[in-house]
C-alpha cells in the first residue's frame, strides 16, 4: 500500500490544522488569485473543511466547492464541522487521476506540496488536467520553512536545523517549495502568472494561543519523525519540547516565514 506521504498524520491533526487556518487571509490569498463567484472551485489538500468553506463564501451564487484530503479522518471532521450544500467533500490522493471529478474553473493547493520533495511537479502536472482550459491554478506554499528566527538558545537551535535536514533527507519533505512554485506553473505553459511574497507566521512578542498550539504540535510531530536521539538534552525527546514551550513563553522571540503565492491561467481559450 502507498504511503500517504503526509508527515504530519497524527489523531490531532484536523484540529491543530482548523485552529490554524486563518479564514480572512484564506479569502484575500483567493480573491487575489482570481477566485469568483460561479465557479467550480477544488480545494486540493482541505484538511479540516475550513478553508473550503471560505472558499466556497467566495464563489455564491451559484458555485460549488469541491474539499479533497488524503485522510478519510480529516473528510469525516470536514463533513462534521463545514458540511453545505454547495460543498462536496472526498477522500483521495492527489497523486492519483482525478478526471471522474470533472473539470475546475479555480484549483487551490495551500500548504500540500511541501510534504512531497520528489514529487511536487508531477502532482502540480496531475491536477492540472482536471483545470478548464482558461481557468485558474493557485500554488501557496512556504520557503525556508521553520528556518527563519531569532533568539533561540544554541541547542534549540542546532535541534529545530537537524529536524528540517532530517525529515528532507528522510521523509520527503520539502522546507524550500515556496520559491519552486513559479517554475512549476513557467514549466506547464500556464499563462497571465503573478506571484505575491508575504510574512507567514509572523510572531514576536505576545504569542496568541492558536500559535503556540500550532507551533508545540508541529515540534512535537516533527521531532517524532525526524527520529534524532536529541543527545544535547539529558532528558531526551521530552526536554527538548519543554524548551519548545519556554521558547513560546520569551516576548524577545522574532520567527517568520517568507510565504510565496502564485497562480496562472491554463492556456487553451
Amino acid at each position: 500500500m502507498e504511503k500517504s506521504g503526509y508527515l504530519m498524520e497524527g489523531p490531532q491533526e484536523a484540529v491543530r490544522l482548523d485552529v490554524k487556518t486563518d479564514g480572512a487571509v484564506v479569502e484575500r490569498q483567493a480573491s487575489w488569485a482570481g477566485i469568483r463567484p460561479g465557479m467550480r472551485v477544488a480545494d486540493l489538500g482541505c484538511g479540516a473543511g475550513k478553508t473550503t468553506r471560505h472558499l466556497n463564501k467566495l464563489v455564491q451564487p451559484g458555485g460549488q466547492v469541491v474539499g479533497v484530503d488524503i485522510a478519510e479522518q480529516r473528510v469525516d471532521y470536514a463533513r462534521q464541522h463545514y458540511r453545505d450544500a454547495s460543498i462536496e467533500f472526498a477522500a483521495r490522493d492527489i497523486r492519483h487521476s482525478m478526471a471522474d471529478l470533472e473539470a475546475f474553473d479555480f484549483i487551490w493547493i495551500r500548504f500540500v506540496l511541501e510534504y512531497y520533495l520528489a514529487d511536487s511537479f508531477d502532482i502540480v502536472k496531475n491536477v492540472a488536467t482536471c483545470l478548464k482550459p482558461g481557468g485558474i491554478l493557485c500554488l501557496i506554499d512556504l520557503d525556508c520553512n521553520c528556518l527563519r528566527y531569532h533568539g533561540l538558545p544554541g541547542r534549540l537551535d542546532r535541534s529545530i536545523k537537524a529536524i528540517m535536514t532530517s525529515l528532507e533527507a528522510n521523509l520527503n519533505f520539502d522546507p524550500y517549495v515556496g520559491v519552486k512554485l513559479y517554475s512549476f506553473l513557467y514549466d506547464l505553459e500556464f499563462e497571465d502568472i503573478a506571484v505575491d511574497v508575504s510574512p507567514h507566521n509572523l510572531i514576536f512578542s505576545d504569542f496568541k494561543e492558536a500559535e503556540v498550539f500550532n507551533w508545540t504540535k508541529k515540534a512535537e510531530l516533527a521531532g517524532k519523525s525526524a527520529g534524532l536521539d536529541f543527545e544535547e538534552y539529558p532528558g531526551g525527546f521530552d526536554e527538548f519540547m519543554e524548551e519548545v514551550r519556554q521558547y513560546f513563553s520569551n516576548p524577545r522571540v522574532f520567527t517568520y516565514t517568507p510565504l510565496i503565492a502564485c497562480r496562472g491561467v491554463k492556456p487553451g481559450l
